[in-house]
């Protein structure tokens, strides 16, 4: 009978070591692959898993349109995808939510409460699970658009916030922001970059991982 629960326990030991790394993709609709036909495969965190292959598990939670104040239009804090992260108990997140922050009636008014967000959102995921590993994207620039998206408040003062961010925390930070600043061909609408951008969006996590 020892000898059952021995050999028990080293195939469940076995097993858990095989099971693939989980990946939650946490972000807005450049995560969601929002203006890309064929997102399902084409976003960024699809394109992700097809570099990393099957022994990663990788789980596009973008919201179109989401932000990271909790007092801003459309605060990820609702989404249901906010939950479902907590339920899929990822190993590693990819966290980037800002660029709809810098609308003018979400900035503006409430742009004190941006790292105080930002800080409370990783609270409640190193909570969920302490051995979570984290990287943060610093957003790919703004380019001219349609709404009322604030391309020098992510040049001059959101970027700096993050990068703070991310130093006090300990966290590596993935640097969206210099990847495109001479790509603006890739963002057909001035936010969401194309199945192109996508990709490289992809490579540059793929490759911060692997290192």
């Amino acid at each position: 009978m020892k000898k059952f629960y021995v050999s028990l326990i080293g195939i469940l030991l076995l097993i858990s070591s095989c099971s693939p790394t989980k990946i939650a993709c946490v972000g807005d609709s450049i995560t969601y692959g929002s203006g890309i036909e064929n997102r399902d495969s084409l976003s960024y965190p699809s394109q992700l898993q097809k570099l990393l292959g099957n022994n990663y598990n990788v789980q596009n939670f973008g919201v179109s349109g989401a932000n990271m104040i909790k007092k801003g239009n459309n605060p990820y804090w609702l989404m249901p995808e906010f939950e479902a992260v907590k339920e899929f108990k990822p190993n590693i997140i990819v966290l980037m939510l800002g660029t709809n922050d810098t609308k003018t009636f979400n900035w503006n008014p409430y742009k004190e409460d941006y790292a105080i967000d930002y800080n409370a959102m990783l609270k409640v995921f190193k909570e969920m699970n302490p051995k979570t590993k984290f990287y943060i994207g610093l957003p790919p620039p703004i380019f001219e658009n349609r709404w009322s998206m604030q391309k020098d408040v992510l040049k001059f003062e959101m970027l700096d916030i993050i990068k703070k961010i991310a130093s006090d925390n300990h966290i590596k930070t993935i640097d969206f922001y210099e990847t495109f600043l001479d790509k603006s061909h890739l963002f057909p609408d001035g936010v969401h970059p194309n199945a192109e951008g996508a990709k490289l969006m992809a490579s540059e996590i793929f490759k911060v991982l692997k290192n």
